[in-house]
């Protein structure tokens, strides 16, 4: 009787695939979720009000409803390196022609452009990690390369206002473009697909309509929560300086660095409550549920702030950071364990698609909800409302 095969042991260099994804990650995002640390420099370049600052982070979220399910199927069929390095090479060109631009709605344009190319790296850092890491690790291994997002937008919240003030916003769009051709080029360059790959779908099939019926009952459990949580975490990033401005009278360059301190949070938590995903007796959907609360526990708090100390105020957006950006590690988890069999690609492309109509509608309607009443406070109640209904649908149907 032959002896029972060994398991394969995973290979280390899953690890390098990690840090490839995460540097993608990081470098695609630089600018693109950083749109709300230079929204105080395109304001006054501009003369803009605050709903036209939220359409700024609109114009670079728009493309993906429609751009991220593409990509995802291209992921499912195509190299990645091929599709996340094309991608990357778009948006570094589109930031190069939005640092050109003379006019407000050119740079609208060029940042339309941008988020073309930024489908392709999401759902491609998604897929890479679902093929080589395995279920006990793939939250953790998840959260990291999650991580790249908020820290991404906390490097830029960082960085970017200092060099908009000493060199112009023009500069701050021309090191964006710098930090997504390296990083994709990169990835490009260096990454290898895994020796067992995931199963591909057979060319000829109707791709569209065929992985529509598989996904379609998988997708409300995780795109009511994901919608929600992701409102939020577009608002703070928009608009956490201006409103830490008007209500708290704090500076701008303050409220930048208090932007950074919650991204940062952010990019941390995402690790963490991806591992305690890994580990969670109550499965993966536990810690979204925990976030949910957490926020809405914070963004009350944070209604009657002002004329709190600045340490208490830094205190509530690092805890808004924590939870507000650091839920995605442990959704995208879910969301690639959700998928069909060959779709993990499209699963997480749609899934994204579905949060992108949230992330192009929110920080808009949040703006001229406070151009409207005059003060950010509404904003901030009705996302306490939408994580309440979120957190009740997902309580009564997961059973928690």
């Amino acid at each position: 009787m032959p002896p029972a095969a060994t398991p394969k042991r995973p290979s280390s260099y899953r690890w390098f695939v990690l840090a490839l994804a995460t540097f993608a990650q990081t470098g695609g995002c630089f600018l693109v979720q950083g749109l709300g640390a230079l929204g105080p420099a395109l304001q006054a370049a501009f003369g803009l009000d605050a709903a036209q600052v939220g359409l700024t982070m609109s114009a670079a979220q728009a493309t993906p409803i429609v751009g991220l399910p593409i990509a995802g199927l291209l992921l499912d069929r195509f190299s990645e390196r091929l599709i996340v390095g094309l991608g990357a090479a778009m948006v570094a060109a589109a930031l190069f022609a939005a640092a050109q631009a003379e006019s407000y709605l050119d740079i609208l344009s060029w940042l339309v452009v941008a988020s073309i190319g930024y489908c392709t790296v999401q759902p491609g850092g998604g897929k890479v990690v679902a093929a080589w890491f395995a279920s006990d690790t793939r939250g953790l291994a998840m959260g990291i390369r999650q991580a790249g997002l908020p820290l991404g937008a906390a490097l830029a919240a960082l960085i970017l206002p200092v060099v908009a003030a000493q060199q112009g916003w023009r500069a701050a769009f021309e090191l964006g473009a710098g930090a997504a051709l390296i990083s994709g080029l990169f990835f490009a360059f260096l990454y290898r697909p895994p020796p067992d790959p995931l199963p591909a779908r057979k060319r000829g099939e109707n791709l569209w309509r065929e992985r529509i019926e598989e996904i379609a009952p998988r997708l409300p459990r995780i795109a009511l929560p994901g919608a929600a949580l992701v409102c939020v975490q577009f608002c703070v990033t928009v608009y956490l300086p201006l409103d830490l401005r008007d209500r708290f009278d704090i500076p701008v360059e303050t409220g930048v660095k208090l932007l950074f301190a919650a991204q940062f949070a952010g990019a941390f938590a995402r690790i963490i409550l991806a591992l305690w995903s890994d580990r969670s007796a109550r499965g993966r959907f536990f810690p979204l549920a925990v976030s949910m609360g957490a926020i809405m526990l914070g963004l009350a708090a944070y209604l009657f702030a002002p004329g709190a100390p600045l340490w208490a105020v830094a205190l509530l957006a690092i805890w808004l950071g924590f939870f507000g950006f650091g839920w995605y590690g442990p959704w995208i988890a879910l969301v690639s364990e959700a998928a069909p069999k060959g779709a993990i690609g499209f699963m997480i492309g749609l899934a994204m698609a579905i949060n992108q109509i949230c992330v192009v509608l929110a920080p808009p309607a949040f703006g001229a909800l406070r151009d409207a009443s005059g003060t950010y406070a509404w904003g901030w109640s009705a996302l306490i409302a939408a994580l309440a209904v979120a957190l009740w649908e997902s309580w009564r149907k997961e059973g928690l």
